[in-house]
């Protein structure tokens, strides 16, 4: 299982080469607050690296979430649409977003690991 980070915090882990799981991360969602809604991508939708996936509301803010990879939405979290509040409460486990068919293993190779995300928050 190997997890990496975008500079917008994402999360993308692949555990598998089926798809990979996208959410946000501990500091992106201690930015935002409460989160009240989520709108995520369709499933089936092809989104490109960067790209925007879907909108993080809050109670303090609305906020993009860009896609960490190239690829195939595959799954969506409707645990999380029916109780966005588990972006809050467990937002690198029951609180993820979707999941993707990963179309560029480069594009993956190339975002942050651990340590270098680690630096990103501290030096912010």
């Amino acid at each position: 299982m190997t997890t990496k980070y975008t500079p917008d915090h994402e999360w993308i882990n692949i555990a598998d080469r089926e798809a990979a799981t996208v959410g946000i991360t501990h500091h992106a969602q201690d930015a935002l607050g409460d989160v009240v809604f989520v709108d995520l991508p369709p499933i089936g939708s092809r989104i490109k690296q960067g790209d925007v996936a879907g909108v993080i509301e809050s109670v303090k803010a609305a906020a993009d979430l860009y896609m960490p990879v190239s690829g195939e939405v595959v799954e969506v979290n409707e645990a999380l649409r029916a109780d966005p509040s588990l972006a809050n409460t467990d937002p690198m486990g029951h609180g993820w977003f979707f999941k993707v068919r990963v179309e560029n293993m480069g594009e993956f190779e190339q975002l942050m690991d651990a340590a270098a995300y680690d630096t990103l928050v501290k030096s912010a």
